[in-house]
C-alpha cells in the first residue's frame, strides 16, 4: 500500500497518512478495509473533495442511505449539510450516541468530511464498544447476552427539545416529522459484527429507551451502569478537524460526541451514512 497507518490510541482510530481519497489503487482500497475493520475510526487529511467525491468514496464501503427525518442536500439527498453557524451552540450529535440506531437495520458506516472548522473546539470522542464488552464481568455478559434493548428517535428529535423551528424549515438543519419519529425498535444489547465476528455492547444514551422485558426503574438502571462503564476514557480516542479532514467510522462497534465548544465559530460539515444490516 501506499500509506502510512499512525494509530490514535490504545483503543481505537488511526490517521491514515500519504493518500488521495480521489485516486485510490485496488491495493489502497483493500489495506484501508482492513485498517477500518481494525481501527473502527480513520481520520484521513489533506483532502479536497466535492460533495460527488465524498459519495464516491462511501460507496467503496456501502450505499449511501437518506436520513427519514433529517433533510438532506437537493442535488444530493443522501448527504446531510451540517452547518453550526457562528454565535449558535452545536445542536446536532451532541452527547454519546451510535448513528441511527434507532433504525430497523442502523447506519453501518458514517462518513464525515469538514470543510470550514473552528480555530479551536469542535473536537469529536470516539469510544469502542468492543472494548466495553470485554471489560465487562462474566457474569454481567452471560446476564446480558440475549436480552433486547429498546431504540427510538422519540427523544432526539423531540420538536420540544430540539426546536420547532427545524420541523418548520428554518434554520440551519432541517427535520421532517414522520411515524420514524416515535417509531420504537428491538436490538440485541451483545451485537456481533458481521465480518469480524467480535461482540459489542450495543446500546447508547441518546437513542437506547429500555430493556424489553424490564419495568422501566430495572431497565433506567441497568442502561444507567451500562452508559457510565461504556465511556471510561479507557475506551476512547479524540479527533481534532481541520479543514480537508475526512473521518469515518463503524457505527456497528464505535459510539462518538461531538463537543459544543466553539459557540463563537462557524462550522460547516458534510455527512454520509452508509446503510447497515439489522443486528445479530
Amino acid at each position: 500500500m501506499s500509506f502510512e497507518v499512525r494509530p490514535l490510541a490504545g483503543a481505537l482510530g488511526a490517521e491514515i497518512l500519504g493518500l488521495d481519497l480521489r485516486a485510490l489503487s485496488p491495493a489502497d482500497d483493500e489495506a484501508l478495509h482492513a485498517a477500518f475493520l481494525e481501527h473502527h475510526v480513520l481520520v484521513i487529511r489533506g483532502q479536497s473533495l466535492t460533495r460527488a467525491e465524498q459519495l464516491q468514496f462511501a460507496r467503496r464501503f456501502g450505499e449511501p442511505e437518506v436520513h427519514p427525518i433529517v433533510e438532506g442536500m437537493g442535488d444530493h439527498p443522501d448527504v446531510i449539510r451540517v452547518h453550526k453557524p457562528a454565535g449558535d451552540s452545536a445542536s446536532f450529535g451532541v452527547g454519546w450516541h451510535t448513528d441511527n440506531s434507532f433504525f430497523e437495520a442502523p447506519s453501518g458506516t458514517t462518513v464525515l468530511y469538514g470543510e470550514i472548522l473552528p480555530p479551536t473546539g469542535g473536537d469529536t470522542l470516539f469510544a469502542n464498544m468492543e472494548r466495553a464488552w470485554d471489560a465487562l464481568s462474566e457474569p454481567m455478559r452471560e446476564r446480558l447476552d440475549g436480552l433486547r434493548a429498546v431504540h427510538s428517535a422519540s427523544s432526539a428529535y423531540d420538536p420540544a427539545l430540539v426546536g420547532h423551528e427545524k420541523y418548520e424549515g428554518r434554520g440551519p438543519l432541517k427535520y421532517r416529522y414522520s411515524d420514524s419519529v416515535t417509531a420504537e425498535v428491538l436490538h440485541p444489547i451483545a451485537r456481533r459484527h458481521p465480518k469480524t465476528g467480535r461482540t459489542s455492547l450495543y446500546v447508547n444514551p441518546m437513542f437506547t429507551q429500555g430493556i424489553e422485558g424490564m419495568s422501566k426503574a430495572e431497565g433506567d438502571a441497568l442502561l444507567e451502569m451500562l452508559f457510565r462503564h461504556a465511556e471510561s476514557p479507557d475506551f476512547t480516542c479524540r479527533v481534532r478537524w481541520e479543514k480537508g479532514t475526512l473521518t469515518m467510522w463503524d457505527n456497528r462497534c464505535v459510539w462518538h460526541y461531538a463537543l459544543d465548544d466553539y459557540q463563537a465559530h462557524e462550522r460547516l460539515m458534510y455527512r454520509v451514512t452508509l446503510a447497515g444490516e439489522r443486528p445479530a
